[in-house]
Parts: C-alpha cells; structure tokens; sequence
C-alpha cells in the first residue's frame, strides 16, 4: 500500500493561525470532493477557528479515564475503519494519555501515514526536538512534548504560517488566542515582543534550511553542476601562509554585504600528507573564520585547484576569494599557479584576486627543511671528496681489468651512496669530482683534462648529469621517507590522543600522561604565567593548574614549552624538543586547551544552574506569599475584624470560633514560614546538623502527639532502633512526612510507619500511604520545591513539604525515596544511619 502524504503547518508561536489555516485547506479539498475528516482539532474556545470546522466531518473522539477525570484523544481506530482520504490532526507533538494506543501523537499520524491516509497537522517550531534547548534559553520555559525533527522534515509539505510578533500581540491583546484572565501573563511573559521575534526567525531559518535541501535533492537527481546562485556563498582557500588571514576578513566582509549570505574557509591538504602546516595555524585560522561568521573546512586533494572547484560546485558556491600568488615573475611564466587555474576553470563561479603584502614575494619557507644532522652533512662532504678518489685510484691500478663502462658505473654508484649519505649537496659535489677523475684517469688522453673525441666529451657531461640527476631523486625520497615515517609516527600519536579525548572528562592528567609517553619526558605541567617585576615566569607551585610526573620548578627550566592560549602553557620536564616534533607538541597544547574550556564550561553550567533555581526558587517564594500566606492572614484579620466589631453582640461559642479560626490559620502561616526559611536555609547550605543517638520508635511518637489526625497512623517500629540523627531536625522531616501523607490520604483510610534494617549501617523508615498515588516516573519530582503533582487536592502549603524533609534529611545523613504501595498509594522510604548494631528485642505498639 502506498504509504499517505504529510503536510505540515509550522508555526512561530501559539495564536499565528495554523490550525485555522489547516481547517481552511480541509474545506477546500472537501469543496473539491474530496473525502475529509477531522481525527482532531483543538479550537481553545476561538471562535473564528470553530467556525472553519463547521462543515467537516469529525470522527468521535476517544475517552481515558485518567486520575480520577475523564481525557479525550485522537481515536486511531475509528478514523482506520473510516478510512478517509485526508485527515485533519492538530497539535503534532502532544502526548497521549496514558492508555492510548501509542504514546505521542506524531506515532499515530505515522500509523495513519502506513495505512495510506493523507495527514495535514500542525506543529510549533519550539516543539521540535532539535531546538528544544534552543527555545528554552529564549523563553525560559522548557517543552516537555516534542517530536523528532526527522518526521517533520519527512513531510511532502512544509507551509509556514507567518505572524509579526507586533500583529500576534495585538491578536492576544483583543482576545482572540487565550481568555482574557491569562493575556497579561501571557503578554508579560512567553509572548514579549523579543521572544516571538527570535522565535520567528529560528522557524524562518529552519524552513529555508529545509527548501535548501530539497533544492540539493532536485539538483542531484536531475544531475545539475551549475551555480544556483539563490544565495551567496562564498569559499575562500586558504593555504596557511602570512596572507590567509587577509583573505578571510575580506571574504567576511564581502559576505556581510549581502544579506542571508554564507561563506566558508577552505584548507587544501595534500593526500599524502607530507607537505602542509601547522595544526596551530590551522586553528587560529577556524578561531579566526568562527569569530567572524564563516565555517572551516579541510579537503584533500593533490590538485588544490581542482580540490578548490570541486568544493565550491558542491557547496553551489557563487563566489571564490583567492590571493594574489606569492610566486615569483620567472616562476609564473613557468607554470601557472592555483589562483590562475582556478580562474580559468571556474566557469560560472565569480573569482575575485585580492592582493595582499605578500604578493609576488618568494616564500621563503618553501625550502625543504634539513633532515640530516650536521655530522652527517659533514661526513657526506668529506666522503664526496675520499671516495672518489680512493675508488679511481683502485680502478686505475686494475685497468687492464675493465673499461671505461664499468668505471663510469662504479663512480655513479659513489654518487649514489653519497647522496645517501650526507645529502643533495654532497651528491653533486661528488659527481663534478667523480666527472673530473673519470677524465683525468680514464678517458683519452689520459693524466690531462683535455678529450681528444668529442664522443667522449658528451658521455662526460652525460655522467655528471646523470649523477645529479640520481643524486637528488635518491635525496628526495631519502627526505618523503623520513618525512613519512614522522607523519606515521605524529599521525599515531594523535590518534591515540583523540581517543582518549573522546573518552575523557575535563581531568587533564591523562592528556599529561600521554604527552611525557610520546616525547619521553619525565613530567608536564600546565602552568599559568605568573610574570615576576623582571618579566620572567614565577614558580609553578602555585599557579600550576595540572601536573604528571616531574614537574618543571619553573617555566624557563622546561624543556619543551608550547602556549595553550596567552595566559596557560603548557611544559614538559627533560631535554629539548626537536623542530620537526613541535606540531605535534603545539596538538597536545590545542587539546590541553579544549580540556580547560570544557572545565570552565562545565563550571559556567553549575553556575548557570544554581542562578537559575536560585531564580525560579525566588520566583516561587514570591508567588507564595502573594497566594498561599495570603489565605491564612486573610482568615486571621477576618476573625479578628469580627471579634472586634462592636456592633455585633457574638455568642461565647462565636467567639470560640472566631478563636478557633484565628489558632488554625496561625498555625498554617507559622509551618509555612517555618518551611519557607527551612528551604532558604537548605538552598544557601547553611544548615548544621548536632548528630546524636536518637531512640527511633520515642523519637516518632513524640512527633506524632502533636500533629492533628495522628489517631489515624499505626506506628509499627521496634523499640530497640537507635538512629544517629539531629533530634531536631529528626522530628521536622517526620512531621512533614506524616503531614503529607495525612493530607492526601482518604479520611476513611490509614497509615502505617514502621522500620527494618537495611544493613549494618543502614535503617529503613517507611511510611505507607494509601491514597491515589503518583506515576513512578514522577517519584523524583515529588522532593522538588513549589512541586504539586496529580495526587494532591487544593490544599493550603507552597509544595516545600517533601523538598524540606530531604534537605534536612541530607544534612545528617539520611536519604529520602518514595515508591508505590502495594494495592494503591504512596510510600515514602527514609533511609537513617544506624547506631544500633543489636538483634530487635520487642515490636512496637499502635498510637
């Protein structure tokens, strides 16, 4: 069976008008005679969207009983057996009531989908899961239902319903998308004009993100290579050189000529890896393209002009930014460099040559670095010279042996062995003598330097080619192999590095480890510079941030020292480092830096969060006392009013009332107050706990004969249980505890507390509850401040009750969980150290 269509109505914020937009586009294909039903529509009491649903036909909803209260959803089956050709389904991202037959709605649109029914819905941008995090820092309201960016971006269609946040205020001001008790809030909150304005542009963004890859699949699939220019994208190739951060501000800046435009730094690296630069240029240059709005990329090709265009036509770029050569006229004229190739083979890709202060200048590190120690660029010289003429001399005493061929090839060979031996240079120096002893020794007329036959005259110049020739082809291989052999080995060394990276926290120990292992050091240290009056480096005892072996007792002691950023190095303990290993060196200097940046973020991310509870605690400790102390009081100054009143002649059993009145609401506002100080006190950590030895089973009765409704709980611990505990704070954690339980548990029914070992350090207080309960996913958010979940009817208190108990319970040691009662309820489990270690003598009674 084909499989159905999906079209999505994607939306900024709540109130732009997609479900109404979705009822229109059903009454058009219904006008047109096609078969339509709604499977589920949410009108929120707006008039003009209920109208739109007027004429349509509505499959009946399905009803959950769910807590007590009955929920509609989506009834799959019935719109299966209706087997409509489109169904209309709002609100793509709910979440089911529990019993539904899949969990969240989007899964019932796909069943639908696999059934062959075309499915038109709705959805809002902060609901898509990818961004979730990402509206969350813009509005500062967390959406628990999301959907998977995957099924959205399935769809056939994407239409956006577009609002000004202006046209949206206005909208909620005069009524039209909530109920006048809520515009305030909602205006002074979620829907400030600077919120609906960053949350209309990420829905803008991600749309064109998704229309550009649907023009990429087109392109693909009708085999287009030509620009597209619907956008300006520029790629400027950098090669490492003194130029590169020239070109990438200039691609900057011409990128932020035109608006939605994009650019990217490109590195060209040789395949075999042989020639390139540093890591550390590398990343300044991604630091240096990120800072200023561009992406960083790295292709590999041994053409950097083709590896340029192949890029740019896969990026669909418009424009190239290329520098100016650094060649030299003569070279030039020789062959043309990447800059004019790129050019000629461009086609309909602009390429703009931007000159710079490098221009037309030789690079001077082009020469290919020495790969030979000077003992040997020595012994090569003195082996040059030696050889040959030791090699002559026992040829000419064997002359009657061989001819001129055989002397010509075993002084080539000489070449050859000089060559791997100390080098070009020698190499040559030994071919020009090899070529003058040949004609000296060998050729006719021999002991002078004249040729009597020019034959002999071009074999001679043929050898000292040929012998120059040879010389450097085996000092360029002797140079790649050496050269190969360090890339292997850095090549290894780095990726045991990014392994281990991948697998490591924010301790840079091992990171230090590894860098004493590859460089044979005997210890590393980062080290903050801590400048001295005379400019040097002080000690590292102090500001030394990590450490591994021995450490340098000063930064100019170490042996190696590479910078992780201008104020942290890092140092190595042993001899010196040798040129060739400092990329390398300068790689565990990068990743040492990744490490302290995850340190601080993760550090920043603490302090993120405890400003944040900070804040909603604040938040939520002013909503109490507006709301939940304001009953209270009002309760006491009405009484009180009442009592003073004197034109009212009260009765003594009014008077006691008022009295009483006046003691209960007291008595609410005092364990009110008492909580709300209890939670400062746990949130600043101020608490202090005087640990004694607490006789359980007294402990809880004492607590218990002053709270109200305790004939109801059934007290079941052994008298013999002692707890190490603050009897204080003890007798808070309970109370609460009970209290809790009391208030949401039926009249009719009772409680239980009793206590068992956990081990030999650990006793467990349970107290069981049979009330209505709480789903286990939401156990843990029972101890959370301001929390109020399903189970708990309208009552007085700020929801600090249970996150009381734990803070207090923590503070001496104790632990708080809670799990389900067997046969309906809650059970709180209180874990307590144990002073006892002694058998159980005698149970408990009843209170």
């Amino acid at each position: 069976m084909e499989r159905g269509k999906l079209r999505v109505y994607l939306g900024a914020a709540p109130g732009v008008g997609k479900t109404f937009a979705m009822l229109q586009e059903g009454r058009r294909r219904s006008e047109r005679g096609t078969d339509v039903v709604i499977g589920y529509v949410e009108t929120h009491q707006r008039p003009r969207t209920a109208e739109a649903a007027e004429g349509l036909e509505v499959v009946p909803r399905r009803r959950l009983s769910y807590r007590g209260t009955t929920q509609e959803e989506m009834d799959v089956e019935a719109v299966l057996r209706r087997a409509p050709a489109v169904v209309l389904v709002d609100e793509l991202a709910h979440s089911n009531v529990p019993g539904s037959r899949h969990e969240k709605r989007w899964q019932d649109v796909e069943e639908l989908r696999r059934a062959g029914i075309e499915v038109v819905t709705t959805v809002n941008i902060q609901h898509l899961e990818s961004l979730n995090d990402v509206t969350e820092a813009i509005t500062g309201v967390r959406q628990r239902e999301t959907v998977p960016d995957s099924v959205v971006r399935s769809a056939d269609q994407i239409e956006l319903v577009d609002m000004s946040p202006q046209a949206l205020r206005r909208r909620m001001a005069h009524g039209n998308v909530y109920t006048a008790d809520k515009v305030d809030a909602a205006l002074s909150q979620y829907f400030r004009e600077g919120n609906l304005t960053a949350l209309r542009e990420l829905a803008l963004l991600w749309l064109a993100d998704r229309v550009e890859e649907g023009m990429e699949r087109y392109r693909a699939q009708h085999d287009i290579d030509s620009t597209w220019a619907t956008r300006e994208r520029i790629i400027v190739p950098v090669s490492g050189g003194p130029e590169s951060s020239t070109l990438v501000r200039r691609a900057a800046r011409i990128a932020s000529r035109a608006s939605g435009s994009e650019w990217h730094t490109l590195y060209v690296a040789r395949q075999d890896g042989l020639a390139g630069v540093s890591p550390e240029v590398l990343g300044r240059l991604r630091q240096k393209t990120e800072e200023l709005g561009g992406s960083f990329h790295t292709v590999i090709s041994d053409d950097p002009a083709q590896g340029i265009l192949d890029f740019a036509r896969a990026e669909n770029a418009t424009q190239i930014v290329v520098g100016a050569s650094r060649r030299g006229r003569a070279a030039a004229l020789v062959s043309p460099g990447v800059g004019e190739r790129v050019v000629a083979a461009s086609g309909d890709i602009d390429v703009h040559i931007v000159t710079h202060d490098y221009a037309r200048r030789a690079n001077a590190d082009r020469r290919a670095p020495e790969v030979l120690s000077r003992r040997r660029r020595t012994a090569g010289f003195l082996f040059s010279v030696l050889a040959p003429t030791l090699v002559s001399l026992v040829l000419w005493w064997t002359h009657d042996w061989h001819g001129l061929t055989t002397e010509s090839m075993v002084l080539m060979a000489v070449v050859v062995a000089t060559a791997l031996i100390g080098g070009l240079v020698p190499a040559v120096v030994a071919a020009l003598v090899s070529g003058l002893l040949l004609n000296f020794l060998f050729v006719s007329p021999t002991y002078v330097l004249t040729i009597d036959e020019p034959e002999n005259v071009l074999a001679l110049a043929l050898f000292v080619l040929v012998g120059v020739a040879v010389a450097t082809v085996v000092d360029t291989a002797a140079r790649q192999t050496h050269q190969a052999r360090r890339a292997r080995a850095e090549a290894d060394a780095l990726t045991v590095l990014a392994h281990s990276m991948l697998n490591a926290t924010d301790d840079p120990s091992g990171l230090l480890r590894s860098a004493c292992e590859v460089f044979n050091a005997d210890g590393a240290a980062i080290i903050r510079r801590a400048e001295d009056p005379s400019g040097g480096a002080g000690p590292c005892a102090d500001p030394c941030l990590a450490s591994h072996g021995t450490t340098p007792s000063d930064i100019g002691q170490a042996g190696m020292v590479a910078d992780i950023d201008e104020g942290t190095v890092l140092a190595l303990h042993g001899s010196g480092l040798p040129a060739s290993q400092r990329g390398l060196l300068t790689a565990y200097a990068a990743y040492a830096r990744v490490l302290l940046e995850r340190r601080a973020a993760t550090a920043a991310e603490v302090e993120r969060l405890r400003l944040s509870e900070v804040d909603r605690t604040r938040t939520a400790l002013l909503a109490a006392v507006s709301h939940d102390l304001r009953s209270p009081l009002a309760a006491v100054k009405l009484a009180a009013d009442s009592l003073s009143a004197s034109d009212v002649a009260w009765t003594e059993a009014d008077r006691a009332e008022f009295v009483a009145v006046i003691k209960e609401a007291t008595e609410r506002l005092i364990s009110l107050v008492d909580n709300l100080l209890d939670m400062s006190r746990i949130h600043t950590s101020s608490i202090s706990a005087a640990v004694d030895e607490v006789p359980l089973a007294a402990a809880i009765r004492a607590t218990l004969a002053g709270l109200a409704g305790s004939e109801r709980i059934r007290v079941d611990v052994d008298a013999a249980y002692t707890v190490l505990a603050d009897p204080g704070l003890l007798d808070r954690v309970v109370a609460n505890v009970c209290e809790n339980a009391l208030n949401y548990t039926p009249a009719h029914a009772g409680i239980t507390v009793d206590a068992a070992p956990v081990d030999d350090r650990r006793l467990a207080l349970r107290i069981a509850d049979t009330g209505p309960g709480v789903q286990g996913h939401e156990h843990d958010r029972l101890f959370s401040p301001f929390q109020r979940l399903g189970d708990v009817p309208g009552s007085d208190g700020v929801g600090l009750g249970l996150a009381v108990a734990r803070g207090l319970l923590e503070a001496f040691g104790g632990t708080i969980t809670a799990e389900d009662t067997p046969g309906g309820g809650l059970t709180f489990v209180l874990e307590l150290p144990r002073a006892d270690t002694a058998a159980p003598s005698s149970p408990g009674g009843d209170l």
